[in-house]
């Protein structure tokens, strides 16, 4: 298993004030018995300080309906027991849905999502019940298949059962060239000096050192502040070349060549005049205050002949580093993948739609790439029908959001996946699309303005994202115990563990 990874550290957010999913209420019949005290297991119900009364309940503790499911005795328990509502002599308990958790987040980041992962960032582990964990409320992609789990949901596994399961992939699968392992199969997507602030890349840096994996700087450079992390740090080269050098390229142990992004295939990159400023326009020499774009496609590549000779002069530059290529979902991406392989790359990353910040368009999101969930299969089989599948690491990205989502990739034949919205969720991003509005985003992530950057240290962000990692393979190794796999890799392409919900559950 080699060294340990990181054990999480409760890393709370000191300025953000938590939005309970229930409201719990006290009618006037309330006798004060304080029988609902010791029926709740969550603190949920109190005694005022000094004062034989009820004190105002702790909403954030209530887990609904779901209490009976996740109380420790069990749920028959719980019913002898006495569930608060019911416990009551006087009916005065009263449980409502909180109106303000029906604004958070959208159908793809729906509010239980964006909460559990919220709570992953804080604790290392999502919560035990009362939130949707798996999916979210798209009703399409992901969200719409399931596992046929050998185990039930009401068996646990031991930590040491969980901990002997094997997360690791391979990056490298040649038969030549540098070999690289990562502990756990996903890493940071790119994400540029400029579309987020500079504490961002490294909360990032420093979180995948930390977990022995990878970040990636997207197309905007590398700041200087980075160099101490390049073991761990991508370097991305994308169509505008911005602040990509000789020097970044010898930095890296994995170079990244941005064909497409899945969130606007076809459109290159663009980077509004708000977010240009004087640091990020020196990082991409260019002028500070203008708008700024990359073009689609590369000039130079028009064949798998010219992207090859990309790839070698990435070698040539670099002979140490493994070469990734990062292309969008067309319908002839099983194409795409065989050229990329044959033009010479380790890693083939497909980027599916569903990913982007704020600053993606939707129109180009919606209606432009195959979706993740059919690109995956189709390119698995392709390249097993080639002869090889066992020579090229398949990536995808677009939308990973849970250790859920990422089996699910997996399952369908890839070997990993990218992280990227998930991580600035784990910064507390609230998915209010604002990414690309003045000055940004108001948390200081997805934002330049250095005042909006000061509102937290990478440290911080760092630990934060370091605790989603390990929530995420708590989880990913319970995905795998339920199904009697003893690793990641024996998951690959096991469509067989998958059904859709467009179809019946098996029985």
């Amino acid at each position: 298993m080699g060294e340990p990874l990181p054990k999480p550290r409760a890393m709370p957010h000191a300025e953000w004030r938590k939005v309970p999913k229930w409201r719990v209420r006290y009618s006037a019949e309330c006798i004060d018995c304080g029988l609902c005290i010791p029926a709740c297991p969550y603190g949920v119900h109190r005694r005022a300080p000094g004062s034989l009364r009820l004190g105002i309940p702790d909403d954030f503790g209530c887990l609904g309906p779901a209490c009976e499911q996740a109380h420790p005795a069990g749920p028959e328990a719980v019913f002898q027991e006495g569930f608060c509502v019911r416990q009551c002599p006087t009916s005065a308990i009263a449980l409502e849905k909180n109106p303000e958790w029906q604004t958070l987040g959208d159908p793809r980041w729906s509010a239980d999502l964006l909460f559990a992962t919220w709570t992953a960032a804080e604790t290392g582990r999502y919560p035990a019940a009362g939130f949707e964990v798996r999916v979210g409320d798209s009703g399409g992609g992901f969200d719409r298949l399931r596992f046929k789990f050998k185990r039930s949901r009401h068996e646990r596994a031991r930590d040491t059962e969980l901990e002997a399961i094997d997360t690791a992939i391979p990056l490298a699968r040649r038969k030549e060239g540098p070999r690289l392992q990562i502990p756990v199969p996903w890493y940071g997507g790119g994400m540029s000096y400029g579309s987020v602030g500079l504490n961002v890349m490294l909360s990032r840096a420093k979180a995948a050192r930390a977990w022995r994996t990878f970040t990636c700087t997207g197309e905007g450079g590398y700041p200087q502040e980075l160099l101490a992390y390049k073991d761990c740090v991508i370097t991305q080269i994308a169509t505008g070349m911005f602040g990509v050098s000789e020097t970044t390229v010898q930095a890296a142990r994995i170079l990244e060549i941005k064909y497409a992004q899945g969130a606007k295939p076809g459109l290159g990159g663009h980077l509004l005049a708000d977010k240009n400023t004087g640091a990020v326009a020196a990082m991409r020499e260019t002028v500070a205050g203008i708008s700024l774009f990359s073009p689609f496609p590369f000039h130079s590549v028009y064949s798998v002949e010219d992207h090859r000779k990309h790839v070698d002069w990435l070698r040539a530059m670099n002979p140490r580093a493994l070469v990734s290529a990062k292309v969008s979902t067309p319908t002839d991406v099983d194409m795409v993948a065989v050229g990329c392989y044959y033009g010479g790359v380790d890693i083939l990353h497909l980027d599916g739609a569903y990913g982007g910040t704020g600053a993606a368009p939707d129109i180009a999101k919606k209606n432009i790439a195959m979706p993740l969930e059919f690109a995956i299969p189709k390119v698995h089989r392709f390249l097993q029908a080639e002869g090889i599948r066992d020579e090229i690491t398949v990536i995808a990205s677009g939308g990973v959001r849970s250790a859920h989502d990422i089996a699910k990739a997996i399952a369908l034949g890839a070997d990993g996946v990218v992280l990227g919205t998930s991580e600035l969720v784990a910064l507390n991003c609230t998915r209010c699309g604002n990414c690309e509005s003045g000055r940004g985003c108001q948390h200081g992530i997805a934002s330049t303005d250095p005042e909006l950057n000061a509102l937290w240290d990478a440290d911080w962000g760092a630990q934060r994202i370091s605790n989603l990692y390990h929530a995420l393979r708590l989880e990913l190794a319970e995905i795998l115990w339920r199904l009697g796999l003893p690793s990641v890799q024996a998951l690959r392409g096991r469509t067989d563990v998958l059904y859709h919900l467009d179809r019946l559950p098996p029985p």
